[in-house]
C-alpha cells in the first residue's frame, strides 16, 4: 500500500515513517512486529532462509488461513518489485 493510501484509510504518519525501524520502535503491537519479521524473512530469504523461530512466532499470532494470506501478499508485493526493478520502471 502506498503512503497516501495508507494515512486515506487512517494509518498513523509516525507508525508508516517508523516501519523501516520497527524493532527499535514502540509502535507496533506483537502481531504487527510478527508480521514484519515474516515479510523481512520472505523478502531477505537468500540471506534468511525463512527461520523456523520467524515461522513459529508467525504460528503463534496467525492462525493458517491469515499466515498464508498474509504470505501470498509478501510474495506478490515482492514479484511486483522485481518486475519493476527488471523492466526499469519507477514510481510516479
Amino acid at each position: 500500500m502506498h503512503t497516501k493510501d495508507a494515512i486515506k484509510s487512517g494509518e498513523n504518519v509516525q507508525r508508516l515513517f517508523a516501519v523501516a525501524v520497527w524493532r527499535e520502535t514502540p509502535f507496533f503491537t506483537d502481531r504487527e512486529r510478527t508480521a514484519l519479521a515474516w515479510t523481512e524473512a520472505l523478502t531477505l530469504i537468500s540471506e534468511t532462509h525463512a527461520p523456523d523461530d520467524v515461522y513459529q512466532e508467525l504460528m503463534k499470532h496467525f492462525n493458517e488461513k491469515e499466515a498464508t494470506d498474509l504470505t501470498i501478499a509478501i510474495a506478490t508485493i515482492n514479484s511486483w518489485n522485481r518486475l519493476a526493478v527488471g523492466f526499469r520502471k519507477s514510481p510516479k
